[in-house]
C-alpha cells in the first residue's frame, strides 16, 4: 500500500518538476531536505510528532526552507506531506521520485562493478558505450570488487553486461567443450 502511495506522490512531484523545467533543482533540493531530516533527530521529532500542530510544523519548514534555499515546489510538497500525515514516507517518496523522474527524462541507472578503480577517461568511455548501447542517458555508479579477476560487470535495470575475465573464461571453456 505505501509503495503505491509513494509512487503517486512521486509522480505528482515529477509533474511539477517537469512543468517548471526545474527537474534537477527540485531533485537536488528534495535530496538535501531528506538528508537534513535523516540527520536531525530534532527535525524528525517536530515533523513526526502528533502533538505539534501542522501550523507549527509548517513554520519550522518555512524557516528551514529559507535557510536551505529550497525551491518553493519542494517546500510546498513538504507542506502537503505534513497536511496528509505522510512525512514518515519521505525517504520512500524520494526514491520513487528519482526513479520516476529518470524514467520520464530517459535516464537509466547503471551499477558498474570492476576489479579495480577505473580512471576518469575509462569511466567516461564506458558510460558513452552504455549510452550508445541502451539509447538512454546513463547515470553510472561505480564500485570495486576485488573478487573479480579483471574486467567489469554492468547492471542497467534488469540487464547485466558481464565483461569480467571470469565470464570470458567461462565462455571460452564452453566454446572449447563444444568443438
Amino acid at each position: 500500500m505505501n509503495g503505491a502511495l509513494a509512487l503517486r506522490y512521486a509522480a505528482a512531484l515529477a509533474d511539477v518538476a517537469l512543468e517548471q523545467k526545474n527537474a534537477e533543482g527540485i531533485k537536488g533540493d528534495l535530496n538535501s531536505f531528506a538528508e537534513a531530516l535523516a540527520s536531525s533527530s530534532d527535525l524528525r521529532n517536530v515533523l513526526l510528532s502528533p502533538a505539534i500542530s501542522n501550523e507549527a510544523k509548517q513554520g519550522a519548514i518555512a524557516r528551514l526552507a529559507e535557510a536551505m534555499n529550497l525551491a518553493p515546489a519542494v517546500r510546498n510538497f513538504v507542506y502537503l506531506l505534513i497536511d496528509h500525515r505522510r512525512t514518515e514516507m519521505l525517504g520512500e517518496i524520494q526514491q520513487a521520485f528519482e526513479t520516476e523522474l529518470n524514467a520520464r527524462l530517459g535516464i537509466a541507472d547503471a551499477q558498474v562493478t570492476s576489479a579495480q578503480r577505473l580512471s576518469e577517461p575509462e569511466r567516461q568511455q564506458l558510460t558513452a558505450a552504455l549510452e550508445q548501447r541502451t539509447g538512454k542517458k546513463i547515470q553510472a555508479h561505480f564500485e570495486e570488487d576485488e573478487a573479480l579477476l579483471g574486467g567489469a560487470v554492468v547492471r542497467v535495470g534488469s540487464t547485466i553486461y558481464d565483461g569480467s575475465v571470469r565470464e570470458q573464461l567461462a565462455r571460452l571453456r564452453t566454446q572449447m567443450e563444444t568443438e
